[in-house]
């Protein structure tokens, strides 16, 4: 695997999840000083900031973590919390290391609220949807989320979120045209992406008649469809398709659906943000599979 440095890594985040530019010229020669030496040497390294994020990956037995940096006022919760946990995978020669504000702040992009945690550690293995499927055709209950060109990462993460809260089984991505499962977006999850399986796939729309090929139905959500999520007929085997805010659902993608759906809101003010609608269908999906109204 290749070893990043601090240009490579930093060109990755497209030059923002350092924060080496900031301050006089010694500073920013500082800091990239610093960055490059806490990268040295690792193996695809990406970085996590936010308490729930970093304590989630340190928790995670399929995560390598390397660097593990918290403030000072941090520091005995942080301890506490990794000598909780087992199957932890850490530099021995390391621990904990406590940096100053500026430190953590040149680690993190501008814009960051890290809480005062950080840690560096080996990007996870990305998941194979196929043999993914191929575990689940004879699953009772199945619940998937596929997102169709939503871009935001804060949104991203808010539905991975809500999607490990609410029992689904896996989230959907492109390829392309998908924000990168780290960073903010890990940020904003606040941990899910630790144990909520997600998937990249190339063409949506194939993923999509993979699915229906083991009988899993495809339901698209779109405002302007007649049937509301509360009256229609869902099965066992789901996977709520969501596309981005304004555009919304592709033309091939509403057409591959078994059905559009929408959500029981207001007619004079009917707007919500992608990643609550998708909190509200996941909802209703295990509501009503818990009383028993799924149609198998």
């Amino acid at each position: 695997m290749k070893n990043w440095d601090a240009f490579e890594l930093k060109k990755k985040h497209n030059y923002k999840n350092f924060d080496t530019d900031r301050g006089s010229k010694a500073t920013k020669a500082k800091n990239h000083d610093f960055v490059k030496s806490v990268l040295h040497g690792l193996e695809q390294p990406t970085i996590l900031w936010g308490r729930h994020a970093v304590t989630a990956a340190i928790a995670n037995p399929l995560r390598k973590v390397y660097h593990i940096f918290c403030s000072k006022n941090n520091l005995t919760l942080l301890e506490t919390y990794i000598s909780e946990q087992q199957n932890i995978e850490l530099n021995p020669s390391k621990g904990v290391e406590v940096l100053t504000i500026d430190d953590l702040n040149s680690l993190a992009p501008p814009d960051a609220v890290h809480q005062g945690f950080i840690i560096i550690a080996r990007t996870l293995k990305e998941e194979n949807f196929d043999e993914f499927l191929d575990a689940q055709k004879t699953k009772q209950r199945l619940t998937l989320v596929v997102l169709d060109q939503v871009t935001d990462p804060h949104n991203v993460g808010a539905i991975a979120r809500s999607a490990a809260a609410l029992g689904a089984d896996g989230m959907v991505l492109q390829s392309r045209n998908a924000p990168r499962v780290e960073g903010v977006l890990a940020k904003s999850a606040s941990g899910a992406t630790e144990h909520l399986p997600i998937f990249r796939v190339t063409n949506i729309a194939r993923a999509l008649r993979q699915m229906q090929t083991i009988n899993i139905s495809c339901f698209g959500l779109a405002g302007e469809s007649d049937n509301s999520i509360t009256e229609f007929p869902l099965t066992d085997r789901v996977a709520l398709v969501l596309g981005a805010e304004g555009p919304g659902l592709r033309r091939l993608t509403r057409e591959i659906c078994d059905g559009l759906i929408r959500l029981p809101t207001e007619d004079h003010f009917s707007t919500l943000n992608v990643s609550n609608a998708a909190s509200i269908a996941l909802y209703e999906v295990r509501r009503r599979a818990q009383q028993g109204r799924i149609i198998r």
